[in-house]
C-alpha cells in the first residue's frame, strides 16, 4: 500500500467523480442523485485517495441515531487487489459504530458480507421494461409542491429513520425527475419519485398504503420517461407489487439481497412498491 495513501472525507465534485464511477460499473445512479445524496448526510461520503488522487469510496449515511446505510463501496480497477478496499472499508463501518447499518449486496458479494457481520433480510428484486400504461386506479396522484413536510412524516412510517433533508432534496421536481402523492381525506396515502438515470429512468422510492394507490402514482410517474426504458426495486415479499411491475410490462433484470449488520429494523414490506435507492436505502 502507498504511504501517501489516506482515508478522508469527500470533498466538493468527488461525489460527481464516484457516482461516475459506479455507471462505469453497471450501477446506473440518476444523473443528479449527487443534490440529495449530499443532503442526507454531508458527513457520510469517503474516498480513499493517494496523495490529492481518489482511488476509492464508501458511503455509510447515518439516519438518526441508529440507524445507517452503507453503498458506493469501490476501488477503482487500477487500484485492486492492493489493501486499499480493506482500508476504506474500515474508516466507513467506523463512522457509523453502533448503528444498525444496512446494505443491498449483489450476489457474488454477500458471503464477503455475511463475514463483515451483515445477515440477510430480504430479496430485492429490480424489474426493467418499457412501460405499458399502469392498471386503473380509483386514485389519483398529483404532483409534489415544494413542502415536503407531509410526505417525510409518511415516509418515515416506512423507511427505518427519519429523512427529512434527504425527502426534501429528492422529490424537488426539476428536469429529469418528478415526484408525486396520493392523499385522501386529507391524508398521504403513498408517494413516488421517478428520475432519469444514466440508463432510462428509476422509481423510488414507490410507498404506498395499498396496490391501486401504488397503480396511481406509477400511472402519474411514468409519463415522464416518454417512453424511455423504466427500472423499479421491488422487494421480492411484496407480491402485489411485483405483479404491479408485470402488469406494466416490465422483467426481473438484478437480484440483490439487503442485509444488515446489527438488529434489522422492521419494515412494512407490503408497503414498499419500489425501494428508494440501493445506494441509499
Amino acid at each position: 500500500m502507498n504511504s501517501e495513501f489516506t482515508v478522508r472525507p469527500m470533498r466538493p465534485g468527488e461525489l460527481e467523480l464516484v457516482l461516475e464511477w459506479a455507471r462505469q460499473e453497471g450501477w446506473n445512479p440518476g444523473l443528479d442523485d449527487s443534490l440529495a445524496f449530499h443532503d442526507a448526510d454531508p458527513s457520510g461520503f469517503f474516498v480513499g485517495a493517494i496523495g490529492e488522487v481518489p482511488v476509492g469510496s464508501i458511503s455509510v449515511v447515518k439516519y438518526g441515531d441508529s440507524f445507517a446505510f452503507l453503498g458506493l463501496y469501490i476501488v477503482h480497477p487500477d487500484f485492486r487487489g492492493k489493501g486499499y478496499g480493506k482500508a476504506i472499508w474500515n474508516a466507513g463501518m467506523a463512522s457509523a459504530e453502533g448503528r444498525t447499518i444496512g446494505l443491498d449486496g449483489v450476489e457474488a458479494q454477500q458471503p464477503s458480507y455475511r463475514k463483515a457481520g451483515f445477515e440477510p433480510a430480504y430479496k430485492t428484486i429490480r424489474f426493467g421494461g418499457i412501460a405499458k400504461p399502469a392498471p386503473q386506479s380509483p386514485q389519483l396522484a398529483q404532483a409534489v409542491s415544494d413542502k415536503t413536510d407531509g410526505i417525510a412524516r409518511y415516509d418515515s412510517s416506512i423507511f427505518p429513520a427519519s429523512r427529512p433533508e434527504f425527502i426534501s432534496a429528492w422529490c424537488t421536481s426539476r428536469k429529469g425527475r418528478k415526484s408525486a402523492v396520493v392523499r385522501k381525506s386529507g391524508k398521504i396515502r403513498g408517494y413516488g419519485t421517478i428520475r432519469r438515470c444514466y440508463e432510462g429512468y428509476k422509481i423510488g422510492p414507490l410507498f404506498a398504503a395499498d396496490a391501486d394507490t401504488a397503480a396511481a402514482l406509477v400511472a402519474q410517474l411514468v409519463t415522464e420517461a416518454n417512453g424511455a426504458r423504466i427500472f423499479i426495486d421491488v422487494p421480492a415479499d411484496n407480491v402485489e407489487a411485483i405483479a404491479l411491475a408485470e402488469a406494466i410490462g416490465l422483467e426481473p433484470v438484478l437480484e440483490t439481497m439487503r442485509m444488515y449488520r446489527g438488529q434489522a429494523p422492521v419494515i412494512p414490506l407490503k408497503n414498499v412498491y419500489g425501494v428508494t435507492t440501493l445506494e441509499l436505502g
